[in-house]
C-alpha cells in the first residue's frame, strides 16, 4: 500500500478547499459585494452544494470574517515590515500613517465593495478588527520603544503613547471618515494627504525630548 504524502493528507486537502472558498468568496465580494452574495453563489461558482460550504465555514458571516482578514492582514504584514525595517523611529512612523492612509484611499476608489465589507466590519466589531487594531498597535509600540530606546523619543510608556498615537491617527483611518471627508465634506485627497503629513509632524514633535 503506498505510504500517503503530506500532499494527499485530508487536512492538507481540507486547508486547499478553504483557500478555494476564500478566493471565490473574495471575487464574488468585489463584483457582488459581501451582503449580495449568498453562500449557495459561492458554492455555485465551485461546483459544490451549500452544505459542503458550510463543512469548512459554519456561517456566511465566518466567510466574511475571512475574507476581511485576507485584506487587513495584507495591510498588517506591510505596516510591520516598516516597523521592523530600516530607517530612524521617526521615519518609520511617517511612512507607516502614510501607508495606513493610503490603502484606505486605494480601497475607497479601486475596491468600493471590499471597502463596504471592512466599514462594517468596522463599525459593527468584527472580531477581525479587533485583531487587526491590536497588530497595528504592537508595529507601531515596536517603533516608539526603538525611539526610546535610542534617544529620539522621550522615556515613558511605549504602549501607552502607542494607544494615543493610533487614536490620534482614527480620523484618516477609518474608512468611514475618509468616506465622509470625500463624499460628503468634498475634501481631495490631496487635502487629506496633507493633514495626515501635518498630524504626523505634530505627533513627532510631540515625541521629541
Amino acid at each position: 500500500m503506498a505510504t500517503q504524502t503530506l500532499a494527499d493528507s485530508p487536512s492538507t486537502r481540507a486547508e486547499a478547499t478553504r483557500a478555494r472558498i476564500e478566493e471565490t468568496a473574495e471575487r464574488l465580494f468585489r463584483s457582488m459585494g459581501y451582503q449580495k452574495t449568498a453562500v449557495a453563489d459561492i458554492a455555485r461558482e465551485l461546483g459544490m452544494s451549500p452544505a459542503n460550504v458550510y463543512r469548512f465555514f459554519p456561517s456566511k458571516s465566518a466567510i466574511n470574517e475571512a475574507i476581511a482578514q485576507r485584506s487587513l492582514g495584507a495591510i498588517l504584514a506591510e505596516l510591520e515590515a516598516i516597523a521592523r525595517g530600516e530607517g530612524s523611529a521617526a521615519e518609520r512612523l511617517r511612512r507607516m500613517f502614510s501607508r495606513m492612509f493610503e490603502s484606505k484611499i486605494e480601497v475607497f476608489f479601486a475596491e468600493r465593495r471590499l471597502h463596504d465589507m471592512v466599514t462594517a466590519a468596522m463599525d459593527e466589531h468584527w472580531n477581525v478588527v479587533e485583531r487587526h487594531i491590536a497588530g497595528v498597535h504592537a508595529a507601531i509600540c515596536h517603533v516608539v520603544s526603538d525611539g526610546m530606546r535610542a534617544g529620539e523619543f522621550a522615556l515613558g510608556d511605549p504602549v501607552k503613547t502607542s494607544h494615543i498615537i493610533l487614536h490620534t491617527m482614527v480620523p484618516w483611518n477609518h474608512p468611514a471618515l475618509v468616506e465622509s471627508c470625500i463624499a460628503r465634506k468634498g475634501q481631495t485627497v490631496e487635502e487629506l494627504r496633507a493633514q495626515v503629513a501635518d498630524m504626523t509632524e505634530f505627533v513627532l514633535r510631540a515625541l521629541r525630548p
